[in-house]
C-alpha cells in the first residue's frame, strides 16, 4: 500500500487523493451489504466495472475524490465525493466508509472536510446530497456537518426491501460552521 498524499488535515482524519493500489479495498467497501443498503442499491459491482470507473473518473473534473484517512496511524477508512455541477457551482456529495470504522463519529468529521474543501477551495455555493429516511445515523452525521433538510423524494428508494423515502439535505457556504482546516492551512 502507497502512502497516503495528504490534502486537507482535519482533527482526527485527513483528505487524502484516490489511490489506484487502494481499488480493491474501495471495491470491498462498496460491495458491503450495509453499504448496497445505504445506496439503496440491489447489486454488488463487479471488479471490472469498478476499475473501469476508476479510470474514467480520475481525469473527470466534476468528479471528485478524497480518500479519507485517520491521522494517527494513516489507515484509509473511505471516500468521499463531490458530484460536480460547473454551470450551477453546486455537487452532489457522497460517502463510503469501511464498515469496520462506522459507528465512530468519522462521517461527520469527514463530510465537515469536503465541506470545507467545497466551500473554500472549489468556491461551490451549494452542496447537497440524498440520503435514505431509515439511515438514522447518517441523517444525524450530515446535521452535524451542517447539512440541513431540504426536500424529500417519496418513496424513491428502498430499505430492506420496502420502499422509503429519500431526504435531500443541503448546505451552503455562508452557513457552513466553523472552523475552517482551509483557513487554519492558509494562516500556518
Amino acid at each position: 500500500m502507497s502512502d497516503p498524499h495528504i490534502l486537507l488535515n482535519g482533527e482526527t482524519l485527513a483528505l487524502a487523493m484516490p489511490r489506484q493500489d487502494m481499488l480493491p479495498m474501495y471495491h470491498a467497501w462498496e460491495n458491503d451489504p450495509r453499504t448496497i443498503l445505504g445506496y439503496g442499491n440491489q447489486w454488488p459491482q463487479s471488479w471490472e466495472v469498478r476499475a473501469a470507473g476508476y479510470e474514467r473518473q480520475r481525469g473527470n473534473e466534476r468528479y471528485q475524490q478524497f480518500e479519507v484517512v485517520r491521522l494517527d496511524d494513516g489507515v484509509p477508512l473511505g471516500l468521499t465525493i463531490l458530484e460536480v455541477n460547473t454551470y450551477s457551482r453546486t455537487a452532489e456529495f457522497v460517502i463510503v466508509l469501511a464498515p469496520e470504522e462506522r459507528g465512530k463519529g468519522y462521517a461527520t468529521e469527514a463530510a465537515r472536510l469536503t465541506l470545507d474543501w467545497a466551500f473554500h477551495l472549489a468556491h461551490l455555493r451549494m452542496v447537497w446530497l440524498k440520503v435514505l429516511e431509515p439511515n438514522a445515523a447518517g441523517v444525524s452525521a450530515y446535521e452535524k456537518a451542517g447539512f440541513r433538510p431540504s426536500g424529500r423524494l417519496r418513496q424513491s428508494g428502498y430499505w430492506l426491501g420496502k420502499p422509503v423515502d429519500e431526504l435531500i439535505m443541503d448546505a451552503l457556504a455562508e452557513e457552513f460552521p466553523g472552523p475552517s482546516a482551509v483557513s487554519a492551512a492558509v494562516e500556518r
